[in-house]
C-alpha cells in the first residue's frame, strides 16, 4: 500500500514497495551470515524502530532486541559530533554477535562514537546495519556490513525518518521540501 506523498515531501526517494524489497533481502543475508548463532539488535532509537521491526520479522536466526537512544544533533539538520546517551542497553552484550542497526548514516560521527562505546563492552561480534547512508556526508569512515541504499546528501524524511520529531510515519524515504529547512540549524 502506497500513500500519496505528503505536501512537506519534495519528492518520494524510495517507495514503502521497495523499501520491503530490500529489507527482506537483508533479511535473508543476515540470516545466512549468522546461521547457527543467536543474534543481539541493537536498534538507535528513535529513527530505527520501522526498520528493525520489519528487519526482525525476515530474519530466521534466533535473536534478541534491545534499544539505545542517543542525541549527537546540535540543529536539527547537522551532526555537532558531540553524542549522549539517553538509554543504554538492558542486557549485557559481553561474549555476542551484536548487529546494531541504524536508519541512517550520515557524517558517521554518532556512529562512530556508539561503535567504540559498544567494542569497550567487548562482544563477540559487532556489525552495523544501516537502512541509508550518505557516502558524500561521512566525515569518518564507518564500516558498514549492511546496507539498504546509498543516497544522495539530501534531507530526507519518513520510515522512521524525522525532522523535529515529525514524518516519521511516512510509508516510504522522501526528501523534505528544502525550505523547510531554512534557518532549522
Amino acid at each position: 500500500m502506497q500513500a500519496t506523498s505528503h505536501p512537506d515531501v519534495g519528492k518520494v526517494l524510495l517507495d514503502g514497495d521497495t523499501i520491503s524489497r530490500r529489507v527482506a533481502e537483508l533479511g535473508q543475508e543476515i540470516s545466512r551470515d549468522y546461521a547457527g548463532r543467536d543474534l543481539f539488535l541493537v536498534g538507535v532509537l528513535k529513527g530505527a524502530v520501522f526498520f528493525i521491526a520489519d528487519l526482525m520479522r525476515e530474519l530466521e536466526v534466533s535473536c534478541e532486541v534491545d534499544f539505545m537512544a542517543i542525541s549527537s544533533y546540535g540543529s536539527s539538520t547537522d551532526s555537532s559530533g558531540v553524542v549522549r546517551i539517553l538509554k543504554d542497553l538492558d542486557e549485557s552484550i559481553e561474549g555476542r554477535d551484536v548487529l546494531v542497526v541504524e536508519d541512517i548514516i550520515d557524517s558517521g560521527l554518532t556512529l562512530s562514537y556508539l561503535l567504540r562505546t559498544l567494542r569497550a563492552r567487548q562482544p563477540r561480534s559487532l556489525e552495523v546495519c544501516a537502512l541509508l547512508t550518505k557516502p558524500t556526508r561521512r566525515k569518518i569512515e564507518i564500516n558498514c556490513q549492511y546496507v539498504g541504499f546509498e543516497i544522495p546528501a539530501d534531507f530526507v524524511i519518513g520510515y522512521g525518518l524525522d525532522f523535529a520529531q515529525k514524518y516519521r510515519n511516512l510509508p516510504y524515504v522522501g526528501v523534505l521540501r528544502e525550505e523547510l529547512t531554512v534557518g532549522a540549524g
